[in-house]
């Protein structure tokens, strides 16, 4: 057993209690510099999710911890359960570095929360509406006088957002029940909801215990975004580019050894290997250009305003300010894989 597949095993148990049917629940140095050299010691805490399956290899083969050691660098990871958690980790700084959908990302920004995006780790589709084989519902217009189990400040919840709007369905008109990404999994499982806007893998897992994706449109996922706090990049640049070198690292190490991916998101995630196989060959993107531009630009302009609509930022000035301001393509346009692993 690798010196992390303990700590994932132990991480699944956690995440298997989380839902009914056994399954687990976003200065001025040079950023340039290469990994390894912060030479500070310290500490680089950061985060890891199963929604972001690179955070999951780069933990497991413990590259970050072989690059730092002779700089007696202490790598710290701490568990996102969504990116709203993520999020609240960043701005509270117990987190340097943390994930989340882009979605997240620019909903933090806007609300004055000092992150700057260093990377984007996929282009998934992760987010589905979700429901039971006899609920009756079909299609978006059926959740009129409905319940949906979302969490709010995820990609999820912008996702159901998008759905109703482009159905012609009003928010008023649905119920949507504010859980956390495993809570609204078994919320629909027990009839608690009618129905749940998803997130894989928990979602994939639902699906193979028959509940149906009723809905999906890969254009309403937002991007995975790598994100970290203003004050960590201006402070350890170094560090900053040593997680993005790992970053880098694990897209390139996922390409080449799928099966391998799938079995730690499996055990991380307490997940059937099947399930986590379809995640990663079917619904992870992972091999897409890990610096953040204008695709993820245009994105978040079509989701910004809703963010306006829904109460969740007050002013469009503060969405246009957080648009200008939160990616940061420096350190993937400077990265070297190659200075992390040790070729494996």
């Amino acid at each position: 057993m690798s010196r992390t597949r303990l700590a994932a095993a132990c991480s699944a148990v956690v995440l298997t209690l989380t839902m009914t049917g056994c399954l687990a629940g976003e200065g001025t140095a040079d950023a340039g510099a290469p990994a390894g050299e912060a030479g500070s010691g310290g500490e680089l805490t950061i985060d890891f999710a199963t929604y972001n399956p690179l955070s999951l290899l780069i933990r497991e083969h413990g590259w970050l911890e072989d690059a730092l050691a002779d700089e007696g660098v202490e790598v710290t990871w701490i568990q996102s359960d969504g990116s709203n958690t993520a999020n609240e980790l960043l701005r509270s700084g117990e987190v340097d570095v943390g994930s989340t959908a882009g979605s997240a990302a620019l909903l933090a920004r806007a609300n004055g929360s000092p992150i700057r995006t260093i990377g984007i780790y996929s282009q998934p589709e992760w987010s589905a509406l979700v429901t039971q084989p006899d609920s009756g519902i079909e299609e978006v217009t059926d959740l009129r006088g409905r319940s949906v189990a979302a969490t709010r400040g995820t990609d999820p919840y912008f996702f159901l957002l998008q759905s109703l709007a482009e159905a012609g369905v009003d928010q008023s008109e649905v119920t949507v029940e504010n859980l956390q990404h495993a809570d609204g999994g078994a919320a629909l499982q027990n009839g608690s909801v009618d129905a749940w806007a998803g997130l894989d893998p928990i979602m994939a897992a639902a699906e193979q215990e028959g509940s149906e994706l009723f809905y999906r449109n890969v254009d309403f996922n937002t991007y995975g975004f790598l994100n970290a706090r203003e004050d960590f990049l201006e402070e350890e640049p170094e560090l900053a580019q040593a997680v993005v070198d790992a970053y880098e690292h694990a897209r390139r190490w996922a390409a080449e050894h799928p099966e391998e991916t799938a079995t730690i998101l499996s055990e991380v995630a307490g997940i059937e290997p099947s399930v986590a196989e379809t995640v990663i060959t079917e619904r992870s993107n992972l091999d897409v250009d890990g610096a953040p531009g204008q695709a993820q630009l245009d994105v978040l302009t079509t989701v910004g305003p809703m963010l306006v609509e829904t109460g969740d930022v007050a002013e469009q000035s503060q969405i246009d300010d957080a648009l200008e301001t939160l990616l940061d393509d420096s350190y993937v346009r400077q990265a070297d894989p190659d200075r992390i692993g040790g070729g494996s």
